[in-house]
């Protein structure tokens, strides 16, 4: 069997070598220092429009990049400036779903640190679990419950290399409160509605039954997805400091009597294309606020 792009032999983890190697293609073919990162989820593509004097780089091409398999996600690195920063933008992700290992899922991330970036904005497409919660709504992320992760399919498994960072980081808090504190000003001034809420990442791809939707509202989750939880413990491992935001994409079944509204991915794509205008202004609106800092 052949080895996966981006695996070491017979482990699946990514070793420092691999990330200098992606990360000297990536320097090579941009001319940016970027100290801001971003992961644009389902649908939410065309925030990567924005991106002025803009270097693209087709993840195809970078080496140790793995291609996402899913309509919605571009599989393009931007690096650029938006809303006044230095950013470098992943213009869609790869999933655990996708038969990669979530180490081969955060590598970018990894490799973002090696770039110098410090600040790392995650978003994603999430059925709302809350129950005020409705489609096309945004929601700040204040905590995550990585399922995933507690079934021992944690990026930071296996030898940990000192350069990456310690061997057990704390994940209190995830989420850096004074950029969450930032997007809600921003937010305000906006006149944006921002919800606030607890992130649960699944594995997918099937979408969640009504009962697992119960257990999820009953231990604390506000919002499901299966993305953005290992990406957010590797960047904490490398010492970056977290901003997450939702787009509710659908409201999540509760009940056999709501299986009518089950969600499908067209409807995901849809709800992201909605948000676009609301999600644009709103992390434009950050980061400019975080270059004038």
């Amino acid at each position: 069997m052949g080895l996966e792009k981006g695996a070491e032999p017979m482990t699946g983890y990514v070793t420092r070598d691999t990330i200098i190697e992606t990360v000297e293609y990536i320097r090579s073919h941009t001319r940016h220092k970027p100290s801001i990162g971003i992961v644009l989820g389902s649908g939410l593509s065309p925030l990567g429009e924005r991106v002025d004097d803009v270097d693209v780089i087709p993840y195809d091409e970078i080496p140790h990049f793995v291609p996402s398999t899913v309509p919605g996600h571009s599989g393009r690195l931007l690096v650029g400036t938006l809303g006044g920063a230095q950013v470098l933008l992943l213009q869609g992700r790869t999933h655990f779903y996708e038969g990669y290992s979530t180490a081969q899922v955060t590598l970018p991330i990894r490799a973002m640190q090696y770039l110098g970036v410090k600040t790392l904005l995650v978003t994603n497409a999430a059925g709302g679990i809350h129950p005020t919660f409705a489609a096309g709504d945004l929601m700040v992320i204040t905590d995550h419950i990585n399922l995933v992760g507690l079934a021992g399919h944690n990026p930071l498994r296996g030898p940990n290399e000192a350069s990456f960072g310690e061997r057990f980081p704390s994940m209190a808090p995830a989420y850096d409160p004074a950029l969450i504190t930032l997007a809600e000003e921003v937010a305000r001034g906006q006149g944006v509605t921002l919800r606030r809420g607890v992130y649960a990442m699944v594995a997918g791809p099937s979408y969640e039954t009504p009962a697992e939707i119960r257990f999820l509202r009953t231990i604390g989750a506000d919002a499901v997805g299966m993305s953005t939880a290992p990406e957010v413990v590797v960047a904490r491992h490398a010492g970056m400091r977290v901003l997450g935001i939702s787009v509710i994409s659908n409201v999540a079944i509760a009940s056999l009597e709501d299986t009518q509204e089950m969600a499908t991915h067209d409807e995901v794509l849809e709800a992201g294309r909605r948000a676009i205008p609301a999600l644009v202004a709103l992390v434009e609106g950050i980061l400019t606020r975080l270059a004038r800092s």
